[in-house]
């Protein structure tokens, strides 16, 4: 597809190498030369300086020819102008918006304005926050088939009773409807087989539905009820959306934020949240709003350094559900050795949706990609195809289809319920299938056949 790009900044960078990796044709716009041009050699595709708000600026990036527009710059009128423009050049629109006012008209931009989507990177990132306080156990939680069935990734301590036990012992042993899916172990990263040991500090991605994983992690001892308070350092917009979720949840929370005008404004707006006007990078004040008590910190300041030294401090004094949240996305290779529990990147959850929509608007005969996550980057993925017609997936059991390698049938969701796949089973039209891959990119289900 032929795709334009507005605006260089972080998530520009990522879309762009994403897209030119899958092999779409990028044109990216940005009114300060030096990014244009850095991003245009380092993926050898097309750069317009200009302000992408303006016609003759789209028409000189190709908007006439274009299928999609992301507008992703640091203004949220500027995204929307930019998507009415390409709008009107009969082009699909994404747009980034992230004002808390905006966002509660979403529904209503995206409606009125005709565009295909609105993707808010602050309000993203707290319901990926909300998803793991809910099961606190997990790294990280994607959700399936309309929340039916839940992916998620954890880590093995050094006591755990799994520590020795192979992926095929696990059914009999443990008596629980799981399936394991990856294994990451340092480096390495693995499509899960039943003879593979599993070995402590792995970290396990598993498929399960919500009763089933909550019994599998009470039998490994891991906890799996939803913490029940919540100290958050930094009260920017991240931190308004989830106390939002969490005061629905009935999750006591408590935010520390140093700039008075914003915890007075935050104490108004958030009723069933303690605000303390207080600078959270201080070991004093995060003892006396007793961090070493809390069941959950979650580290939601501007700054890198500061989230990555508070969420250390509350390692070393509590056992609390840690979040930590990173703006930058260069460094996360180094970032990830640091053991910070759940690292959020509010940019890397932006790109990873609109990737989503991308993929889902290459139309295929046979199948539609409903959703994608990324479970081990630049590794593994795992997607949910819808089956539209007969076709070679349909026409074996599972045992028997040529799959090529790398490929784990992860879950069928057909009528609502939830089948975790034996090699007898069959997958039908209507059905919802979640594949995990190493074979990144795929665009409809049957490409994992041989």
């Amino acid at each position: 597809m032929n795709i334009i790009i507005v605006g260089c900044g972080k998530v520009g960078r990522v879309l762009t190498q994403q897209l030119v990796e899958g092999g779409h044709n990028v044109t990216v716009v940005d009114t300060i030369a030096d990014k244009v041009n850095t991003v245009a050699e380092r993926y050898d595709i097309m750069g317009v300086i200009g302000n992408g708000a303006t016609h003759a600026t789209l028409q000189e990036a190709g908007i006439d020819n274009a299928d999609l527009m992301i507008a992703v710059t640091g203004s949220d009128e500027r995204n929307l102008l930019c998507c009415l423009i390409a709008k009107k050049a009969g082009c699909q629109t994404i747009a980034r918006v992230r004002s808390p006012q905006y966002s509660v008209e979403a529904p209503y931009l995206k409606d009125e304005l005709g565009l295909a989507m609105v993707i808010n990177p602050e309000q993203a990132a707290a319901q990926e926050i909300e998803r793991v306080l809910r099961f606190p156990s997990a790294i990280k939680v994607d959700t399936f088939g309309q929340g039916r069935i839940e992916m998620l990734k954890f880590r093995l301590p050094e006591d755990s009773p799994l520590c020795g036990m192979a992926i095929h012992e696990l059914s009999s042993k443990l008596h629980c409807d799981i399936l394991v899916c990856t294994v990451e172990r340092g480096e390495e990263a693995y499509i899960a087989k039943g003879d593979l040991v599993f070995q402590e500090r792995d970290v396990i991605s598993i498929i399960a539905e919500p009763k089933a994983a909550f019994t599998f992690f009470r039998k490994i001892n891991y906890k799996a009820q939803p913490v029940h308070d919540v100290l958050i350092a930094g009260g920017g917009d991240i931190s308004e959306y989830l106390c939002e979720l969490l005061e629905k949840d009935g999750i006591a929370v408590t935010v520390i934020e140093k700039d008075a005008v914003r915890a007075e404004y935050l104490s108004e707006v958030l009723q069933g949240t303690t605000v303390v006007h207080e600078d959270a990078v201080s070991q004093d004040v995060l003892m006396q709003e007793n961090i070493d008590k809390r069941e959950a910190f979650v580290a939601l300041t501007n700054f890198d350094e500061e989230n990555i030294l508070l969420s250390l401090f509350a390692k070393s004094v509590s056992h609390a559900k840690i979040i930590t949240k990173i703006n930058r996305i260069d460094f996360d290779s180094v970032i990830g050795k640091l053991d910070l529990d759940t690292i959020i990147y509010p940019k890397s959850v932006t790109s990873e949706n609109i990737i989503r929509y991308v993929r889902a608007m290459k139309k295929t005969i046979g199948t539609n990609l409903e959703t994608l996550y990324t479970l081990i980057k630049g590794k593994v993925e795992a997607a949910e195809f819808i089956v539209k017609k007969q076709s070679e997936l349909t026409s074996a059991p599972l045992m028997n289809l040529n799959l090529r390698e790398g490929v784990l049938i992860a879950a069928i969701i057909r009528r609502g319920k939830v089948i975790l796949p034996r090699g007898g089973d069959s997958i039908m039209v209507g059905d919802s299938v979640v594949v995990v891959s190493d074979l990144i990119g795929l665009h409809d289900m049957t490409e994992i056949l041989r």
